[in-house]
């Protein structure tokens, strides 16, 4: 943990000596982080803060740590954006420890690679060079150390999270910051949590590394310099409230209503002011006998302008998302399909994870009674 901390501070503590130029607060910093992690979020519209409970947990709550239902989780996910252009993973690994504790290391990354570098395209003479063209990425990693456990009813957990940022080889970034959560569960089916993002703010000290060269391109082609700054992301609130209902033996059905605040400023949510905005959001879960899953969730409501000259005002918009699970022994493979509605907009994008349980009596029960054998211990 302190490997992956020491040199985050290290910088930062640099950046903050050396006066960099600017300090700003933006909204949408670190957006990234704000996608959703796994399958089976995303097929429930990311509403997980509250039904969390394996390795995904270090993302969508820590205190779900403390639910592991194996001794150990390896898990791995892989998405596409925007039919391919960008290209989202994850890996992590969750242990289980002593005093109904849990671990957990992980590992984001968000890119776009392989962007030409058009720089140099052109020759003083004004005649045309392909052959100057580079390929270049522009990358966000998340590096997480989460811990989770549970007193009696209530878990709580926190994450430290290490921020690289990386475009090309103009500019880079390193921040720090930290996550805390909370579950309490109310009763046998229902369960109350919530999860404070960046609860510290998180700080991130973007240093410019262009060339001279490149530096002297973009004068000329009119653009603006890039300085040194410090970028700041404020704390954001995830709530959950969960209820699981047994459907006989064989048959549960999960329901969890979320919201979203975020303190940065007025954003396009269904309810937003200049000090917060608020974004609800509702998922499903069906499962039969712990093996195959259903899910679906509406998600993203915005309020729009309607553009069109023969109507006024505004509209609702939301984003139906739409998944499925299929749960053996030792693994659990998620999968989900978002950006169903207006696809010409934002292009469909799939999503697939995986997780690997290692330990030999997971999955022997239904869904129903085990959550309901769970929540009924005080």
């Amino acid at each position: 943990m302190f490997k992956l901390i020491k040199p985050a501070l290290s910088l930062l503590l640099f950046t903050l000596a050396t006066r960099v130029s600017a300090q700003e607060v933006r909204i949408f910093s670190n957006e990234f982080l704000s996608i959703g992690l796994g399958a089976r979020a995303q097929g429930m519209a990311n509403s997980l803060v509250a039904s969390t409970n394996d390795v995904y947990s270090l993302y969508w709550n820590p205190a779900g740590l403390a639910d592991l239902e194996s001794e150990m989780q390896v898990a791995y996910k892989h998405a596409e954006y925007f039919a391919g252009i960008a290209n989202y993973d994850f890996g992590g690994i969750a242990k289980k420890l002593k005093d109904s504790a849990a671990l957990a290391f992980g590992v984001v990354r968000f890119g776009v690679d392989d962007i030409p570098n058009t720089l140099y395209l052109v020759e003083p003479d004004g005649s045309v060079n392909y052959d100057n063209v580079t390929l270049f990425s522009v990358a966000d990693y998340a590096f997480f150390v989460s811990y989770g456990r549970r007193i009696g009813r209530l878990a709580y957990g926190g994450s430290a999270k290490v921020i690289h940022r990386r475009v090309g080889p103009f500019a880079r970034a390193w921040g720090f910051g930290l996550d805390a959560g909370i579950k309490y569960r109310m009763g046998t089916r229902f369960t109350l949590a919530a999860m404070a993002r960046d609860v510290t703010s998180t700080f991130n000290a973007w240093t410019i590394t262009m060339s001279d060269a490149d530096r002297e391109a973009l004068l000329l082609t009119g653009n603006e310099m890039p300085e040194n700054s410090i970028e700041i992301a404020l704390p954001k609130l995830l709530m959950g409230f969960s209820y699981l209902q047994p459907l006989g033996s064989s048959l549960a059905l999960r329901s969890e209503l979320g919201a979203d605040v975020s303190f940065d400023g007025q954003r396009n949510t269904l309810l937003s002011s200049k000090t917060l905005s608020l974004e609800p959001h509702l998922g499903l879960e069906l499962a039969f006998k712990s093996v195959f899953f259903l899910r679906g969730g509406i998600g993203n409501l915005q309020r729009e302008t309607i553009w069109d000259p023969l109507q006024t005002g505004n509209r609702t918009s939301f984003q139906p998302n739409v998944g499925a699970g299929f749960y053996l022994k030792y693994l659990a493979i998620d999968y989900a399909y978002t950006d169903i509605g207006d696809n010409s907009v934002a292009p469909y994008s799939h999503m697939v994870s995986l997780r690997f349980d290692l330990s030999k009596d997971i999955f022997d029960k239904n869904v129903g009674n085990k959550d309901l054998e769970e929540t009924a211990t005080p």
